[in-house]
């Protein structure tokens, strides 16, 4: 079997993009105060890219002979990007920063498949995980402008 390892980044970003977009579901459910009228359309922004790179995560899986998780069980059991019950008792600035946890996760995730699919010359989906880690920065930069705070994305 070819891309072993480069299937098993691309089935555990199924999961974590899947986790993923329900967090950024959540903040856009539980969202007050300042900001709200900007914010809380832009969520849907950010679920709609997320939902995309999910889709095209999945179908390059597909296209290696592979089998994405497709039940929220399986999602659920393979995330490592942590949730939260859906409360009020967070605030905005504190939901954007967690939505930040889950973007620095992601890209760290990206650059490992871009290191294992250089091993495995599965250089198509490197080029996939380099574009979407590419998106990911951005997002994090954009979040942590919101936030007042620099990217930090070079740490």
């Amino acid at each position: 079997m070819k891309y072993t390892k480069t299937k098993a980044v691309l089935n555990q970003l199924v999961a974590d993009l899947g986790q993923m977009s329900m967090i950024i579901h959540q903040t856009h459910w539980y969202m007050r105060g300042p900001n709200f009228l900007k914010l809380h359309p832009l969520m849907d922004e950010f679920m709609e890219e997320i939902d995309s790179q999910l889709d095209v995560i999945s179908e390059r899986l597909i296209a290696l002979d592979g089998s994405p998780y497709s039940t929220l069980k399986e999602m659920a059991e393979n995330t490592k990007i942590q949730d939260w019950p859906g409360e009020w008792d967070k605030t905005t600035p504190e939901r954007l920063a967690h939505l930040v946890d889950g973007y620095r996760y992601l890209e760290d995730l990206y650059q490992h498949g871009i290191e294992v699919s250089d091993v495995e010359k599965d250089f198509s989906t490197q080029d996939i995980f380099i574009g979407l880690k590419t998106a990911i920065e951005k997002k994090i930069w954009m979040i942590q402008a919101e936030l007042g705070s620099a990217p930090e994305i070079d740490e």
